[in-house]
């Protein structure tokens, strides 16, 4: 499995638009290439209906997972006329994907409670209506993440374990004074222009470059 995250980064909301039009751009090339696309964690934008940031589980054969990552990772330019500013000149916005590998869950960070919750928030067919939600509790810090999909509550628990060894790495790493994360540091550090992948329009139609 790979982990890969789509952000805006500091970018304005068009950005954050620009990552939700990714992200269903990317469900439609992972439903051909028989990948499955799990939702890790997500950081609503500024409007309703975009995302900061969203980190994904892909989920299928090893070389699918891996060309579907590497088709995503880096610069991401898409050119639009803005939505939400009519008289902005700007077209040019861009977004930023990058490709992680899970951490092993392990018990090096002491014990994490599990407890079933239920689903809750926007997403429509994409929230489960039962208590399948798993919020895990890292017991000595009380740090916690929710997480919630489509899939099994045995699947949510083992993305949260996931989730919560992640962020007890970032701060084990901030607290001994150490750089932070790739994954932390990548909301900052994503280039702009330089683009792998165009797209135009409200469509979000890919541009041949």
């Amino acid at each position: 499995m790979i982990w890969l995250q789509i952000t805006a980064n500091t970018g304005p909301a068009e950005c954050c638009l620009a990552v939700t039009k990714a992200l269903a751009q990317l469900g439609r090339e992972a439903h051909k290439a028989g990948v499955t696309v799990s939702v890790v964690e997500q950081l609503d934008g500024p409007v309703g209906g975009t995302l900061r940031s969203v980190l994904l589980e892909l989920d299928g054969p090893a070389e699918a997972e891996r060309e579907l990552a590497a088709r995503w990772c880096g610069s991401i330019q898409w050119i639009c006329e803005s939505p939400y500013r009519k008289l902005h000149k700007r077209k040019n916005w861009f977004l930023n994907g990058a490709a992680f590998a899970p951490p092993a869950v392990s018990t090096e960070f002491g014990e994490i409670r599990y407890e079933a919750t239920r689903a809750s928030g926007p997403g429509g067919q994409h929230v489960n209506k039962t208590d399948s939600a798993i919020r895990a509790t890292h017991v000595a810090s009380g740090l916690s993440v929710k997480v919630q999909t489509e899939r099994s509550q045995h699947a949510n628990k083992r993305l949260a374990a996931q989730l919560l060894l992640s962020k007890l790495g970032e701060l084990a790493k901030s607290e001994e004074g150490k750089n932070k994360s790739d994954r932390r540091m990548h909301h900052f550090q994503a280039e702009r222009g330089n683009a792998g992948r165009v797209f135009v329009g409200m469509g979000f139609v890919e541009k041949v470059i």
